[in-house]
């Protein structure tokens, strides 16, 4: 007995560690955290309980005592309730039954019936040549009731064997202990091996037990924290870098402009003019792309579907992707599909930067021969499936390579990509945009020959649009402007002297001021506008403040476009919410800026 005795304390001394061990840090609360709790606290209640009855049997406790009685009746109940526990362990983590209120009522009704009994039915205690143990009804039903869960643990096992993973480690070999157990006590009765071998599965649960630690999730919090705040710090680098480029960038771009149109100036000069305006779009385009691959890879790039004039964005595609030939020697195809319906319903300005980034794309690499931009359609069930491919007779893409096509700041290393300027994000930005989008992007090339890029989305079919339908118009400067006048507000004179010097060749009267207030105290005083270009990041007040304060006049109707640097992905729709009219980004597009005056200033 005294050997016994001496084993069960190990056992109880190990679980005490191992209990220091697991309470001492905090866990996140689970089903399964829940139950070990209590698997863990009764396993050590059991090895109390049974070294109180090895001590009661050295210290020759009368055997029939009330007291005796009572507390191996006690031990029945609370092996019992480790049984239940641990039956409920399986079945939880296993996902074997489903764990609705009903079942929990069934199981909690079964467990005090059976409690009760363990209690109240007649148990006898037996000590024979120094060996005491318990017998009768009690200890029979418990065997039982043991057994019983023993086979549904194997039938749980066997069927979610590979669901269960490492946690089939204490399952089984509890199973195998128990049945050795049994064996045991049937030979030698007054054998204690009852809280050994539920303390024995208790402690390998330990190491199987699926128990984060809430300090690593605080410091993985922390380390989220951390990046979104540096994400969040980039983005709004980002945003002050590309309105600290494209300020001067206005400028660049704007005079250039103005000088080609410039009667005045030899044409030797207009080519390095053409130069000039040519690094700038290039330089454009650098920012962009970055700045657009910033807000993907932060996840803030949103699509946002709405109606749009499929002609009108075909026309626009046409027309910009012509520009950019410049005098190459290239023949620029089109064959747009004519069942194509008039209105769609998607992000038409994503699709509209896929398809620039393709054509682009294709002008850059292509020296001479021709560019086929091509749209077909496949409609079923009010969905439009657009298939839209470019393909050129540039320099191709080797087979090896088609694979590098869309990873970041990627650019195939040939010998002709030497001289052509670009980051490499152009495509990688067009394939999260496609993805986004749910749609596919293929590529087939041949080096040497030429490559077609084939793009694939869904837009649905708007049977009733809501929009207007525009009609095809010339996009240069309209000729019906008579006496209008348009109020300019921006804190940078350079950019304010683009801004009246582009006006002026339409014949628009200008006035300019550099801040929010000079701009409320005109329309304060009675001056009249047709319209105002008012720029939003200036000191002490911006352009968003000076907009509300404006519509805070009385009678105050006059249209107002933001005309600002900050031409972040997703800034025109911003804009647009905060009250203005529309949206010009610096620099000044002269087709957006023709849009406008068409738009706000013609006398038609």
């Amino acid at each position: 007995m005294i050997i016994g005795m001496s084993f069960i304390i190990c056992t109880f001394i190990f679980t005490v560690m191992i209990a220091i061990n697991y309470f001492a840090k905090k866990h996140v609360i689970t089903i399964e955290t829940k139950l070990y709790n209590y698997i863990l606290i009764f396993s050590l209640i059991n090895l109390i309980t049974e070294l109180i009855l090895c001590t009661n049997i050295i210290l020759r406790v009368e055997l029939l005592s009330f007291y005796n009685l009572l507390v191996n009746k006690f031990f029945l109940v609370t092996l019992f309730t480790w049984f239940t526990l641990f039956t409920i362990y399986i079945v939880s983590v296993s996902n074997f039954l489903k764990t609705s209120k009903n079942n929990y009522k069934i199981l909690i009704i079964y467990y005090f019936i059976v409690a009760i009994l363990l209690t109240f039915l007649p148990l006898k205690l037996i000590n024979e040549k120094g060996v005491a143990y318990s017998t009768g009804l009690p200890t029979y039903l418990l065997y039982g009731v043991c057994v019983f869960y023993s086979v549904l643990w194997l039938v749980i096992i066997l069927k979610n064997r590979r669901k269960l993973g490492k946690k089939i480690i204490p399952f089984i070999s509890y199973i195998i202990c128990f049945a050795l157990m049994l064996i045991a006590r049937v030979i030698i009765p007054g054998l204690l091996l009852n809280s050994f071998s539920s303390a024995f599965a208790t402690i390998l649960m330990y190491f199987t037990i699926e128990n984060p630690d809430l300090r690593m999730i605080e410091q993985l919090n922390i380390a989220r924290d951390s990046a979104e705040k540096a994400n969040a710090a980039k983005t709004d680098f980002l945003s002050n870098m590309s309105h600290e480029i494209r300020t001067p960038l206005n400028a660049i771009v704007g005079f250039s402009n103005l000088l080609l149109d410039d009667k005045n100036i030899p044409d030797s000069s207009k080519d390095s003019i053409k130069d000039i305006v040519l690094a700038s779009e290039n330089l454009l385009e650098i920012v962009n792309g970055i700045l657009d691959i910033s807000k993907l890879e932060a996840n803030k790039l949103e699509i946002v579907n709405n109606e749009y004039d499929f002609n009108k964005f075909t026309n626009e595609l046409i027309v910009l992707s012509k520009g950019r030939l410049g005098e190459k020697p290239i023949e620029f195809k089109t064959n747009i599909d004519s069942s194509i319906p008039k209105v769609l319903y998607g992000d038409v300005q994503r699709l509209k930067q896929i398809c620039i980034n393709i054509l682009t794309n294709a002008i850059k690499y292509t020296k001479e021969g021709w560019i086929e931009f091509k749209i077909s359609s496949v409609q079923k069930d009010e969905v439009c499936r657009l298939i839209i491919s470019v393909e050129d007779t540039g320099i191709g893409i080797k087979n090896e390579n088609i694979d590098k096509l869309f990873n970041k700041f990627e650019r195939i290393d040939l010998e002709e990509n030497v001289t052509i300027e670009g980051t490499g994000l152009g495509l990688a930005i067009t394939k999260k945009l496609v993805d986004l989008m749910n749609g596919k992007i293929v590529v087939q090339s041949v080096f040497g020959k030429g490559s077609k890029f084939t793009v694939c989305v869904d837009q649905k079919i708007v049977s009733n649009p809501t929009i207007k339908l525009e009609e095809t118009r010339n996009l240069t400067p309209v000729i019906n402007i008579i006496n209008k006048n348009v109020l300019l507000v921006d804190d940078n004179k350079i950019n304010l002297k683009v801004a009246e010097k582009l006006l002026d060749n339409y014949g628009i009267k200008t006035e300019s001021v550099d801040n929010g207030f000079a701009c409320i105290e005109k329309i304060q005083s009675g001056n009249k506008y047709d319209l105002i270009l008012l720029d939003d990041m200036m000191p002490k007040m911006s352009g968003v403040e000076t907009l509300k304060k404006l519509k805070e006049i009385k009678g105050f109707n006059i249209k107002v476009v933001a005309l600002t640097a900050n031409a972040l992905t997703g800034m025109k729709e911003k804009y647009l919410s905060e009250g203005f009219d529309d949206y010009l980004a610096k620099p000044i597009n002269k087709d957006e800026l023709n849009k406008v005056i068409n738009k706000y200033l013609n006398n038609d």
